[in-house]
């Protein structure tokens, strides 16, 4: 399934969808959508090979967690397509980017506009933080480093089977700061586990502030290569970069391409909240006016009419 429109166009739909979404809702995850739009757009629109969906456009309630009782329960992976061995796997690993994998699903076509509408809302399957019933989602991914190891035992499974498909995973730099996710690079060197690839939104932001002010990282592409990982790093919101670093040579190695990325790209007031980003939620009815028309101009829309 490919989407007509461009990359680009895509990233910049996203990163609309989400402002609209934040403005009528009083707030949202307007960095993420900064930060990740091309990431995410280079992905669902060129890089992964994905089936047709097969769950409908339109997501139904959440239909209760997986028993004898409930013999429909479904994951929200079925947004990507269904589960062959040509076709490749992803996991969004930081959950709190939900908001913006749903917009993306949105604007490849794999999930009706009415999904957002149901965003954090009780009983809908569209959740705040994603969850494995979520559109998109394979598994739950909350605790960050999870996704990496996940989908590395899930790609040495594949390659066991001689599948052809490739997992991917979309991670975000905090999961730097848990061990389980150098385990998992690790393991992966060591069992050559090479059909498993990442993406990682290095924004230099988390939940409470500045990476920098919670725990230091240092290097972490020197930290990757040294426990095995093929690792190139590159500009996030470089689409060409991206086609150019997916190429890099990574045989018997998991590749991490490392997208460094402004937190206030496209959205430049958003300076104003820094090093809190994680979820701008407006203070003032004053302050949410001044967003609306400062970013509306920069992502050259109208403002968002939030009265309705």
């Amino acid at each position: 399934m490919r989407n007509e429109k461009s990359t680009e166009d895509v990233a910049l739909g996203i990163r609309r969808r989400v402002f609209e979404h934040a403005m009528r809702n009083n707030g949202g995850y307007l960095s993420q959508a900064c930060s990740a739009a091309e990431q995410l757009a280079w992905l669902y629109n060129e890089e992964l090979k994905l089936g047709e969906p097969t769950l409908p456009m339109i997501p139904k309630p959440f239909s209760g967690v997986p028993s004898p009782s409930n013999p429909d329960y479904h994951t929200g992976a079925g947004y990507n397509g269904p589960f062959e061995p040509q076709f490749d796997r992803l996991f969004i690993a930081p959950a709190h980017y939900a908001l913006v994998a749903y917009a993306t699903l949105i604007e490849v076509g794999r999930m009706a506009p009415e999904g957002l509408e149901m965003f954090n809302q009780d009983g809908s399957s569209v959740e705040m933080i994603g969850a494995e019933h979520s559109p998109g989602m394979e598994v739950h991914n909350g605790t960050l480093g999870i996704g990496l190891s996940t989908a590395s035992g899930l790609a040495y499974g594949r390659r066991l089977r001689g599948e052809a498909g490739r997992t991917w995973v979309f991670m975000s730099d905090g999961e730097v700061q848990e061990g389980q996710t150098w385990e998992a690079v690790q393991a992966c060197a060591h069992y050559g586990i090479d059909n498993v690839l990442a993406i990682m939104d290095v924004n230099d932001q988390q939940c409470d502030g500045a990476m920098s002010s919670v725990m230091e990282v240092g290097d972490i592409r020197t930290k990757f290569l040294n426990f095995g990982a093929t690792c190139v790093e590159i500009d996030g919101h470089d689409l060409s970069a991206m086609r150019d670093a997916v190429r890099e040579p990574h045989a018997g190695k998991p590749l991490i391409i490392l997208a460094r990325t402004n937190p206030f790209q496209t959205m430049s007031i958003l300076e104003e909240r820094f090093p809190r980003l994680h979820y701008v939620r407006f203070k003032s009815e004053d302050e949410r006016a001044r967003f609306n028309t400062s970013i509306a101009a920069d992502l050259g829309v109208k403002p968002v009419d939030y009265s309705l």
